[in-house]
């Protein structure tokens, strides 16, 4: 399968898989007689998993690190536990902050309700100051 089909089939974009390719995510593929890549079932099932956990805003790290457990089954999957608790902690951070930014953002829009001059401009003196 060529990298068209291969993006085609995945909702991955040729500059996407490239990427990932680039990081390490997926394997030395093959090639073929044209020098082309060639990918297969497994390389289309790695880039499902790769973009789930992607939408999960998980770092190429992450990634990296859930691949790399799911080729040693038998082990323990308690760094598993630990990146996700870390990975949740980290999301529930950067929600406080977004809202935190919303409230001052909710602020500075109060300052200027009406159609004013520039100069008179609640929201620019505000951020002026």
């Amino acid at each position: 399968m060529k990298i068209g089909d291969v993006a085609k089939t995945t909702g991955c974009s040729i500059q996407t898989i490239r990427f990932y390719e680039k990081k390490g995510l997926l394997p030395e593929l093959k090639r073929s007689s044209g020098n082309y890549r060639v990918y297969d079932k497994g390389t289309i099932e790695q880039l499902l998993f790769i973009k789930q956990c992607r939408s999960l805003d998980m770092s190429i790290t992450e990634v990296k690190t859930l691949m790399d457990s799911r080729s040693k089954p038998d082990q323990s999957c308690s760094n598993i536990n630990t990146l996700i608790a870390k990975h949740l902690s980290d999301v529930i951070i950067r929600i406080e902050e977004l809202n935190e930014l919303k409230s001052s953002l909710e602020n500075m829009a109060s300052k200027c309700d009406q159609d004013k001059t520039i100069r008179d401009c609640g929201i620019l003196n505000y951020l002026h100051t």
